[in-house]
């Protein structure tokens, strides 16, 4: 990308203060991974948020994960998690493995940035999603609120995020950690783009089953059930609950061939945790 005329905007106490001058133009830059790759032809100034000193990018509690928006890939995957009895850990390893992505660009991408793409395949939004995880946003102004991350994607390159708005904590619960879960994910080339990504979640304390479909859909669909369904049940429920506009057609996949594979591995899903 052709850098000739932007403005490269570091203050240290950006976060501090409330940043009036945002003005069309405008952008946050973290790892810049996208940013750099593309042509920019609307882009004027980078607000350079990796810039910035703002502790540990991972907080582990009882309470949960918290997980800065400018941690890296490379970091959230290399977090070994104290809680044994997270169970739902193991999942972040296999989303960090499902980026169309070698190592140079764990090193750079951002949690953040991967999930405010909005992209269908963003596998920090199929994780974020599947463990009922919030994100706390940020305004210019600074008043700042929390949205759950099934909310925060809308469609394809596409979410709730205001003009010059920040998403700068992402919190997975310690109940969504928890639970037992299994993953199924297709690409059509091996380590390629994700075109299904199947998450199934149980609780095992009150039998609650929760199905995650992402890659597939142009947003995050989740699908909940009391316990786990039967075959007719679940092929029933993705039917009727899932809007047929929401099938994602790129070179990855039709909606009829996302459709049958989402179908497949979600009762494969159901199959392993039962």
């Amino acid at each position: 990308m052709d850098l000739h005329g932007i403005e490269q905007v570091l203050p240290a106490n950006l976060l501090d203060r409330n940043l009036s001058s945002w003005r069309a133009g405008d952008a946050w830059l973290g790892g810049g991974t996208w940013l750099f790759s593309t042509e920019q032809p609307a882009l004027r100034r980078l607000h350079d948020l990796m810039a910035i000193p703002i502790g540990s990018p991972i907080a582990e509690e009882d309470s949960g994960l918290t997980i800065r928006s400018t941690c890296t890939i490379a970091e959230l995957q290399q977090h070994t998690i104290a809680h044994n009895d997270w169970r739902a850990a193991s999942l972040i390893g296999k989303c960090c493995d499902s980026f169309l992505a070698g190592f140079k660009i764990w090193n750079a991408a951002t949690v953040g940035g991967n999930i405010c793409m909005s992209l269908p395949a963003g596998p920090m939004i199929a994780l974020c999603v599947a463990l009922d995880g919030t994100y706390t946003l940020r305004s210019c102004g600074g008043e700042v609120r929390k949205v759950a991350a099934l909310d925060f994607t809308i469609g394809d390159h596409d979410s709730i995020l205001a003009p010059g708005e920040l998403l700068q904590i992402i919190e997975l619960p310690a109940a969504g950690l928890r639970r037992r879960v299994a993953m199924r994910r297709f690409s059509l080339v091996k380590d390629g783009r994700s075109s299904v990504l199947v998450i199934g979640s149980h609780d095992t304390d009150t039998g609650a089953f929760a199905l995650t479909v992402t890659a597939a859909t142009s947003r995050p669909v989740q699908l909940h059930f009391d316990k786990l369904p039967e075959k007719q049940q679940l092929r029933y429920s993705l039917a009727s609950k899932i809007d047929p506009r929401l099938w994602f057609d790129d070179p990855n996949g039709t909606p009829d061939h996302r459709r049958h594979l989402t179908t497949f591995f979600a009762e494969d899903v159901v199959k392993v945790l039962s």
